[in-house]
């Protein structure tokens, strides 16, 4: 027997070529579907009262609802809740939600663990287990979306405005079902999240950044966390693989439009890459490219012998930056009390 149709990761368009030729039904049955799985979230075929039970108990036959299942809710002092989801095999995954007086955030997962190995980060100590598939990737924003109305006791179906690709795992290592997942999200048909307001997060795989580039139009960020090759070999690996000035050269390709300026996240940790030396050189590998700068103080891992760099260090590294023209921003780590932090994802439960 075939397997079945996964039909949360379909855009529309391979949705109605399923339902017109696979299921021989009008192509308005597919919007109605993609209207449910997208703008309702919804997962069982029972939900779908539009559609009739004739074609609900043939969708059954032939397709799947992929969707994911909250496992664990953590809330942080700070408003920022962290969801632990279970995928339909069992695998755990996080998502978190930051509110804001003037935006929803929520940070997507996109693998099961990570295989870039990064030294400081808590989810390179899971290792990669395996990819999420676009549906798995939705799911999230769709179970936070339903929370996040029932908590607040908000009408609309996407009270979430924000997308960050910045949980679990590489999203360019798992770019096609990134790229499909993101597809998704921006369909009028479906979430219509803006493209300005997600923004996908990468360590630097050169080669992936182009096709990102020209097969997506959303923003990115990138993980940099040091000024020179030496530093970042030392705390992250793909530095071996594409140089600094490899990452820097792809990002100067980077088509600058509709406000897709690039962002440069850089892990302030003691003693590691927080001296005025590194931040001038940082000014020097940046000055002239059309990019900001996110310092973020690390968040402290158990075990994996980095520590945080002190506010004074911080707001000194900023100065240097900005003085060479380069915008710098210190950004306020959220959920740090649960382990929901930037770095910190790694299926631990912390008691607030």
């Amino acid at each position: 027997m075939a397997s079945p149709v996964d039909l949360a990761s379909l855009p529309l368009d391979e949705l109605t070529r399923f339902v017109t030729q696979a299921l021989q039904e009008k192509p308005f049955r597919a919007k109605q579907l993609f209207h449910w799985l997208h703008q309702r979230g919804a997962t069982s075929f029972e939900e779908m009262s539009d559609l009739s039970k004739a074609l609900r108990q043939k969708l059954a036959q032939v397709a799947e609802l992929v969707t994911v299942t909250k496992d664990l809710e953590q809330r942080s002092a700070d408003g920022t809740i962290k969801y632990r989801f279970r995928t339909a095999d069992g695998k755990l995954i996080e998502s978190v939600y930051m509110p804001s007086p003037d935006r929803k955030t929520l940070c997507v997962s996109t693998q099961v663990g990570c295989a870039m190995g990064c030294r400081f980060c808590a989810t390179a100590t899971l290792g990669l287990v395996r990819h999420l598939k676009p549906s798995e990737i939705v799911a999230q924003v769709h179970a936070v979306n339903r929370e996040v109305r029932r908590n607040e006791g908000l009408d609309t179906l996407r009270p979430l405005t924000n997308l960050v690709f910045m949980g679990m795992g590489e999203p360019l290592h798992n770019f096609e079902n990134v790229k499909t997942a993101l597809e998704l999200l921006e369909s009028e048909e479906g979430p219509n999240f803006s493209s300005r307001h997600i923004t996908v997060s990468t360590v630097g795989l050169v080669p992936m950044i182009e096709r990102f580039a020209a097969e997506t139009d959303v923003k990115l960020a990138i993980s940099l966390n040091a000024s020179n090759d030496e530093t970042r070999e030392r705390i992250m690996p793909v530095n071996k693989r594409w140089k600094i000035a490899e990452l820097l050269d792809a990002v100067r390709r980077f088509p600058v439009k509709q406000g897709r300026r690039v962002t440069f996240e850089y892990v302030l940790m003691e003693g590691v890459n927080d001296s005025d030396e590194n931040a001038r050189e940082l000014a020097a590998l940046l000055g002239g490219l059309p990019v900001k700068v996110n310092l973020i103080q690390y968040n402290e891992n158990p075990g994996l012998g980095f520590a945080s760099t002190r506010d004074n260090r911080a707001a000194a590294f900023q100065r240097i930056l900005e003085a060479q023209d380069v915008p710098a921003f210190i950004r306020a780590n959220r959920g740090r009390d649960i382990a929901a932090a930037c770095g910190q994802l790694a299926n631990v439960e912390v008691a607030p």
